[in-house]
């Protein structure tokens, strides 16, 4: 394809580097430098030497790599790719819950704004929210702004008085119990994994439950020879490349996100080519939030 040796040719010439998440389309992940998670790209861009980072992911994922590297330029192929969940908490409203429950830790989930962010104790990602959350001092926590991932995460933690703000990821909510359990009939050796951001009732369901990364890992280990895939379906191309030899059935055949699907090859050649869109992020907004994920970062 013509885009492809253009966009590496650009590459090369603007000395960029490609990050992507998984939840992006396979063409994309594989003409990206690195793929991963939240947690996996966040790590990766404190490691980049490029002057240039182009984030393939939606906004506040961009903002996160710009809050790590604030000296380089960070470049997003399509602005408005957006996140719903991301949208669910405002600053305002974070900024009156804390003024009013001063005695609340605060661990904001990565699908944030960086503004939220930069009110927050210590961010998490959905790999690590247990151990960030275990770890706070104080007994009470609000957990911002995934009720879903709070849930799966007061579980486990049973030491902790942990409130939900009230948000969810509208693709992963679609998944029922009663679609899930459908599948489950009509595929019986299947092995079922999910992501945190289902339901409590999709996960009572699943037989693994984890982040894009640990669902990876985990079916890279496994001796099953399908599986019924709860997450954004982007993630199947690399769980092909793990293992080729497997079936992999999406929970429910349009598990995508359309936000992330915003991204796509002509807008990352535009972007680079035009060195569009760049993303800023207010210096004292972009300190306070680099505080809260550099605490998740050092556990």
């Amino acid at each position: 394809m013509e885009i492809l040796e253009e966009i590496e040719k650009l590459k090369r010439e603007k000395g960029a580097v490609i990050l992507a998440h998984y939840y992006q389309d396979g063409v994309i992940q594989d003409i990206a430098d690195f793929v991963g998670d939240s947690l996996e790209l966040a790590r990766k861009a404190i490691e980049i030497e490029a002057e240039t980072i182009l984030m393939c992911g939606v906004y506040f994922m961009a903002e996160t790599v710009k809050i790590l590297n604030p000296g380089k330029k960070v470049l997003i192929p399509y602005p408005k790719a957006g996140c719903l969940m991301a949208d669910m908490v405002i600053e305002e409203e974070l900024k009156a819950f804390k003024e009013k429950n001063p005695d609340y830790t605060i661990v904001t989930y990565v699908n944030s704004s960086a503004a939220v962010k930069a009110l927050s104790d210590v961010c998490c990602t959905s790999a690590n929210a247990v151990k960030v959350v275990s770890s706070v001092e104080g007994e009470k926590v609000l957990f911002v702004p995934d009720k879903n991932l709070g849930s799966y995460v007061a579980e486990q933690v049973k030491d902790k008085k942990i409130k939900f703000w009230n948000g969810y990821c509208p693709v992963h909510e679609k998944l029922t119990a009663q679609r899930l359990g459908i599948l489950k009939k009509k595929y019986p050796d299947a092995e079922v994994v999910v992501h945190p951001e289902c339901s409590p009732s999709v996960r009572k369901l699943a037989d693994f439950i984890g982040s894009t990364s640990q669902i990876i890992k985990h079916v890279k280990a496994s001796d099953k020879g399908s599986f019924i895939v709860g997450t954004e379906r982007g993630i199947i191309h690399q769980l092909r490349k793990v293992k080729p030899e497997a079936t992999f059935i999406p929970a429910y055949e349009t598990f995508v996100c359309d936000q992330m699907r915003m991204i796509i090859l002509d807008r990352i050649a535009n972007s680079l080519k035009n060195s569009v869109y760049e993303v800023k992020v207010d210096a004292e907004t972009a300190k306070k939030a680099k505080e809260a994920i550099e605490r998740m970062l050092a556990l």
